[in-house]
């Protein structure tokens, strides 16, 4: 099967990366999905070690790079047809959004519109989880726009908030569903691309 053949993801991190992992190891000999590169803010980022571990390209950029297009312009080498946030923490600007319509995912470890928006990342988003009291947390896999969090919902799944939680219990929990049902998600994505 000729490369070209194949549907072309680029995932962009930026720290430990076991969503980027779960994705690699997903569509590792694939018959139709690559993952061609990784991109990272971070250079600390242990989602670029992962990587190089799976031969996927990984490089790193800076704040600048990503604002006046020279990232755009890096990633349009890898002709994606899907780009993957995951556990990517800035926005991303309007002209890359632009670049790629309904082709920027991001994955969300909450029930969006809840608990969204700038700076709702990672712990912050269970403490604020069990804070509210909710009775239940989860996934929501989202198109991205110019704006945290705000994209339209393409999958959600919800799991229990527990009596005996803590922000690092409910966490493990939401991220099995992220790695169970992320990779799932992008498959279908490009299985329903034209």
């Amino acid at each position: 099967m000729a490369d070209s053949s194949f549907k072309r993801v680029v995932i962009f991190a930026s720290g430990s990366g076991s969503n980027a992992q779960r994705l690699m190891e997903y569509f590792d000999n694939h018959a139709s999905i690559r993952i061609v590169a990784l991109f990272s803010n971070n250079p600390e980022a242990f989602a670029l070690e992962r990587a190089r571990k799976f031969n996927i390209p990984a490089q790193v950029f800076t704040r600048e790079a990503f604002r006046n297009g020279t990232v755009l312009e890096q990633v349009k080498t890898f002709n994606p047809d899907l780009v993957v946030l995951a556990g990517f923490l800035w926005l991303v600007p309007a002209h890359f959004i632009a670049a790629y319509p309904n082709k920027i995912i991001n994955i969300h470890p909450a029930l969006l519109p809840k608990f969204g928006g700038k700076g709702m990342h990672g712990h912050f988003v269970h403490e604020a989880v069990l804070q509210q009291k909710e009775k239940e947390s989860g996934i929501t896999i989202h198109y991205v726009n110019e704006y945290y969090d705000q994209g339209a919902a393409i999958y959600q799944h919800v799991c229990p908030v527990e009596l005996e939680d803590t922000p690092e219990l409910l966490a493990k929990r939401v991220l099995a569903l992220e790695h169970e049902h992320l990779p799932r998600v992008v498959e279908m994505l490009l299985q329903e691309q034209k």
